[in-house]
């Protein structure tokens, strides 16, 4: 039975999409600190998915899981800042990687619900 979503796949092609936009960024000062911060907070989540998939009990999964939506948060919050800095042109893909954080913090928030109280754990 294939699979409905492949979430780890649509983490890695996030981090690839938000890498490429940070490879686009100006050289100033602010283009590399947002980029180092946007690399950092975006190539978490893929990791942590994949140790969740590990994780020893529910509530470790329902931990790394968290780790994962917090990491994503802090990089949608990066990019709406490339957005509003206006630090690359108008119609870049900036928007389309912001939508695409707001699908994944939403699968992840319902991830963490379920298996949050399918271990009592909220």
């Amino acid at each position: 039975m294939p699979r409905r979503y492949d979430l780890e796949g649509r983490l890695l092609g996030f981090a690839v999409q938000a890498c490429r936009i940070v490879e686009r960024l100006p050289p100033t000062v602010i283009g590399r600190h947002v980029g180092t911060q946007l690399v950092r907070s975006v190539t978490s989540p893929p990791a942590n998915y994949a140790e969740a998939q590990g994780a020893e009990s529910r509530r470790d999964f329902v931990h790394k899981l968290r780790i994962c939506l917090k990491e994503l948060r802090e990089t949608r919050t990066w990019l709406k800042f490339v957005s509003r800095m206006e630090l690359l042109p108008a119609g870049t893909a900036v928007d389309a990687a912001v939508a695409e954080a707001d699908e994944l913090i939403a699968i992840l928030v319902t991830s963490i619900r379920t298996a949050g109280r399918r271990a009592n754990v909220q």
